[in-house]
Formats: C-alpha cells, structure tokens, sequence
C-alpha cells in the first residue's frame, strides 16, 4: 500500500504518430514532483502512462497501491503536455473518474489544468496546483496529511473547486495567487528514476533505434516573447541549474544506468553566457559526457557555443527557425533574423554538429511567397531534419487574443497528427495538409540526392542510405502532386496571389 500514486495522463498509445516513431521518455515533471515529496518524506509510487496500453493500466494501479492521494502531475518538460491533446485530456477525466471511484483525493498539476481547472473540477478533481507545482503539493500534502494546519486560502498556486450547497458539482472555484518559480534549482533532488521501469524502457529503444536515450533539463522557461508559445507554467521567467549540478547528475545517470545518449528537453540550453564553456569543462574533467541531443536558439549560437557544444557531447541541436520570412518571424515577435538561421547552422556543422529545423505555416499574414521563401530557406540549409506544424492559438498567448473570435468548437488537436487549422488560416486547412507533404517531399528527396550524404555514408549507416534512394521515385510523384494541387488551391482562394 501506498498513500501517494504519481500518474499522469500522456499516453504514447494514443498518440499514433509518436508511438510509430517510437522514442519514449518518461515523464521527467512527475519524477521531480515524486522526488520531492519523497524528500520530504512522504511515501510514493507511480503510475507510468508513456508506455502503459490505456487507462485501465491505470486503475490496476490503483488496486495495487490503495493510495489515499492520487497525483496526475504533468510532465511541464513535455511539449505536448503543454498543447494540451484532447485525448490526453479525455484521460485524464477518465483517471479522475477511476480514483474518485476509489475514494481518492485527486490531485492535478499541469498546463491544461492551470488554464482550465474548472473543466476538472467539473470531473471530480480536488485541487489543481497552477504552475511550477513542486512546492504547492509540499503544503498541500503537509495541510491533509495533518502535518500542519495552515489553511487553504493561504498556499500560493492552489486551487480547488466550490461546490456551493455541498453537491458533488463544482459551480466554480477558489483559486488563490500564483506562487513564485523556483529560483534555487540545484536544491531539487534528482528525479526518482527508481520509480521507472527503466529495462522496459531501454529493451524499446535498443529494438527501434539500437541505442538506449535518456531525459534531462537544465532550466525551467523561456524568457523570450514569442507571442504564439504558451506559458502557463513558468510564464516569462528563466531560472537555470548551476553547470556543477547538471555535470553531477549526468555522473549519476552514466554511472547508474548507462544511457547511450541524452535528450535535453529545455526550452533553451545554456543561455547564460559562458555557460555551456563551463559545463563542458566540467564534463570533461568528471568524466561525465554522454552523447545528446538539444534545442536552442539560432541567434545565441556564436562560434564559442558551438565548439563548448561539441566539447560537451552534442550530436544534434533543433532550432525553432519557424519561417525563412523575416516578416514572419517579426510577426510572430521572435527576436532573431532569418540571417542567424543560416549562421548558426554553419557554425554548428562545422564542428560536427547535426542541425534540425522546426518550421511553422499558416501564421495569420502568411502569403505564397512567404511560404515560398521558408522552402527557399529549407533548400538552401538543407537540415539534418525537419519538423513541420500549423500555427496553433493556446490560451494565454497574444496570438491567441488574436484570433479567438475565428476559433470553432474544436480549440484544441486530438493527437500530435491532428494539424487542423483552429481558426482561419491565410488558406483553407487542405491546403496546409498537402503543403507538410510537400516540404516532406522535397525534403526527402533532397537529403537521398545530396552527395555529402554519400560522402558521409557509413557501412553501418549503408542500409539507410539505400532505403533513402529507394524512396526517390516516391518522392517525385509526391513533390509534383503536391505541388500541383497546392497552386490550385491557391488559385481558387487568391488568383492574384500567385
């Protein structure tokens, strides 16, 4: 028996693209959450959604631990988290629904719950801690355990639903401050990786991938201003991990579970200045380098970055280079120039680095030529690898405001696959549907033709290199398709705009 299970409500199984591609990561904003109530000396468990087949893994959970507390903390680490995924949200009522029937008290910390706690309270949750999280649950857990008896009205970031005349269905809610982030990271204990099923893990990325990948941060935030990013855990705000902790937890992980490879799941890596140059150092004289991958901005990579990055371990860093437009990216108040993408990838590759782009179409104002130079942009850069979304309006954002009143019934995506238009879009939503097969094409079939692949073809790397040619014919049909019907649909929806 356990009084306190740890779930959340991400199921790769329900998320079919993702589950395909099959590169899991547990849910790193639970383990911390686990960790420190742990440290505080409460007794946990977890449920584990990433790898479990549905909800029905969860309430054999519940039969197995007979919790009195049941925590659905989201993982804040996890992008899709925050896009908060209907089926996932569907899950999470349903887990509520499965441990209120258990008698329960039902806890929820999460992006979607801090935007919408009364949708869950509707569902029979008990408290949502809005934001950060950590420290609300500590006296939240302290007030109901009988620990202390500091009342409600008086935890920052908590809410909790008013049921008026005492039914079962909250009319609204209390809903006090928020609590101030964390500043002090490093006085975190580590993750509880002990609570995952790490073998499981392991055996699923050595059968996909042939190599074994594990989850970290660094920092929490973002201080940019992005205006369609939703923030609604750590808002504007960026608090950093000292160089020293994160070497000595990489020390911890290499020596424990041997990881072949790292994914750091930041925001940002390493803007402080100098930074990441003391991290490597330290890497290098503990002994503590692990094989990663990362995310960035293009206007932070000088020369001194790239090379600290790859004295570090970086094998692959993403930039949001969203659009090849610098109206567009002006639009969107992203801070950077389409020239830094361009830069930042030569510097990178220069040491050795692997560059991938996430791009982004239909931002309100976006015209074919537009769309035109961010393929340019692709073309030109040629990355090591792409990820193509639609603009998508989350609560919160300027972008959002902008365009609420185009907003339908449907506010929010099924699953990561879904990319429907949420509001009027420059084109119709086919459009933008051909157009993410278009730039996979093209793409594609550019990375199979270019004869730098070939140079830097492996004999272990030679089956792919085939498979990629193989796939050339394919390519074409699919670029000439695609490319055809998104100027007819351009045709019809602007016949100037050609």
């Amino acid at each position: 028996m356990t009084d306190i299970l740890f779930g959340q409500s991400y199921y790769l199984r329900f998320d079919p693209k993702l589950w395909e591609a099959g590169q899991p990561y547990p849910p790193l904003g639970t383990l911390y959450a686990a960790a420190y109530l742990r440290a505080r000396g409460y007794e946990v468990g977890l449920f584990d959604a990433m790898l479990a087949e549905s909800e029905a893994e969860w309430a054999a959970a519940l039969e197995a631990h007979q919790p009195k507390y049941a925590i659905l903390f989201e993982d804040n680490f996890n992008y899709l988290s925050k896009m908060c995924l209907l089926r996932m949200r569907e899950a999470a009522f349903a887990m509520i629904a499965l441990a209120k029937a258990r008698g329960c008290c039902v806890i929820l910390c999460g992006a979607d719950a801090t935007d919408h706690s009364l949708k869950y309270f509707e569902r029979g949750a008990d408290y949502v801690l809005l934001g950060e999280g950590e420290e609300t649950l500590g006296e939240l857990m302290d007030r109901l355990s009988g620990r202390s008896s500091v009342a409600l009205e008086s935890i920052l970031g908590l809410a909790w639903p008013d049921r008026g005349d005492g039914s079962a269905i909250a009319v609204g809610e209390h809903r006090n401050p928020r609590r101030p982030d964390i500043r002090n990271l490093d006085a975190l204990p580590f993750p509880a990786w002990d609570l995952v099923d790490v073998p499981r893990y392991r055996k699923l990325w050595l059968e996909r991938h042939g190599y074994y990948s594990m989850n970290m941060v660094t920092t929490r935030g973002c201080p940019y201003h992005c205006n369609w990013c939703a923030k609604p855990i750590w808002g504007q705000r960026y608090n950093s991990r000292s160089p020293d902790n994160v070497a000595a937890e990489m020390k911890w992980l290499k020596e424990h579970y041997h990881p072949d490879h790292l994914w750091f799941a930041d925001d940002i890596l390493g803007l402080k200045p100098g930074w990441i140059e003391r991290w490597a150092g330290l890497l290098r004289q503990e002994d503590a380098t692990i094989p990663f991958k990362c995310l960035t901005r293009a206007d932070l990579v000088t020369e001194a970055v790239a090379a600290a990055l790859a004295q570090a371990g970086c094998q692959t860093v993403w930039i949001g280079a969203e659009s090849g437009s610098q109206k567009i990216l002006n639009a969107m108040d992203k801070g950077d120039a389409v020239g830094d993408i361009y830069t930042a990838l030569g510097r990178l590759r220069a040491q050795g680095i692997r560059v991938c782009f996430f791009l982004q179409f239909g931002y309100p104002g976006e015209t074919w030529d537009d769309i035109q130079l961010t393929l340019k942009m692709v073309r030109e850069c040629l990355p090591d690898d792409i990820g193509i979304s639609v603009s998508y309006p989350l609560p919160g954002t300027r972008f959002f405001e902008g365009v609420k009143l185009e907003l339908g019934e449907k506010q929010n995506w099924v699953d990561s696959n879904d990319l429907a238009m949420l509001y009027r879009g420059p084109y119709p939503q086919e459009f933008y549907r051909v157009l993410h097969g278009r730039v996979h094409h093209e793409f594609r079939l550019r990375r199979a033709l270019d004869w730098r692949q070939t140079r830097r073809a492996r004999p272990a790397g030679a089956g792919s290199r085939l498979r990629a040619l193989a796939g050339v014919p394919r390519h074409v049909a699919g670029l000439w398709q695609s490319e055809r019907r998104l100027k007819q649909i351009a045709l019809t929806q602007d016949p100037k705009g050609l």
